[in-house]
């Protein structure tokens, strides 16, 4: 079957069975149908792994256009506020010795535009497994993390998770280019525009906190 076929019949589908009431077509008919496309949006099984996958999809358009995938009966649990909302992606070629002399230079030299912040690893551990209030999105949010309780005690020895915040909004494609140029390993961009680059000592997703000191929404 030819694509056109193939984007005709999706649309023409998704046109009957959308919602008349509270779907705005003219704002949502492009993205919703690009989301059935790709199998993000068609929620019968696992149906809260769907949904986050079509918030995902939609991004900034979940909210007023979750009506026209029948999904705004999921929408409180799946799609909170964008600053509890992050992608979390790995980088190509992380450089830890960049990083880490990087941190030692912006303790000088605070105007760089950023700010670090230093997380212990039992409470980094904490925020990835207790915290379930934000939504991690991404290739690698189902990574297998230490437990927290293996961080406790005196003989936990693991280095403090550092992660550098820009201070200024970004989009997630500048997020990545920023966190690749200082040598981060893993960049967190929350869906609020604040961008997170995680050190080479991060276990895990680094804090679940947009701290962004001029990207508050």
């Amino acid at each position: 079957m030819r694509w056109w076929v193939v984007v005709l019949f999706v649309a023409a589908a998704w046109a009957l069975g959308a919602h008349s009431k509270g779907c705005n077509k003219a704002l949502c008919a492009s993205d919703v149908s690009k989301c059935l496309l790709q199998e993000m949006c068609q929620c019968k099984a696992n149906r809260t792994r769907c949904c986050r996958q079509c918030a995902f999809c939609l991004a900034k358009l979940w909210e007023p256009c979750c009506e026209c995938v029948g999904l705004c009966d999921e929408r409180i649990s799946t799609a909170p506020h964008p600053a509890q909302r992050s992608s979390m992606h790995d980088l190509v070629s992380p450089v830890p010795s960049l990083f880490r002399a990087l941190l030692a230079l912006s303790n000088n030299h605070p105007a760089l535009g950023w700010s670090i912040a230093t997380l212990p690893l039992e409470e980094e551990l904490r925020q990835n497994h207790v915290d379930t209030g934000h939504l991690l999105l991404g290739p690698h949010t189902d990574l297998a993390l230490p437990d927290p309780d293996t961080a406790k005690g005196p003989n936990a020895t693991a280095p403090a998770c550092q992660s550098i915040y820009f201070n200024d909004c970004l989009s997630m494609s500048r997020c990545r280019a920023a966190c690749q140029s200082v040598g981060a390993w893993r960049y967190r961009w929350f869906h609020s525009a604040c961008c997170q680059c995680l050190g080479p000592d991060c276990q895990g997703y680094g804090s679940a906190h947009a701290n962004c000191s001029r990207c508050q929404d």
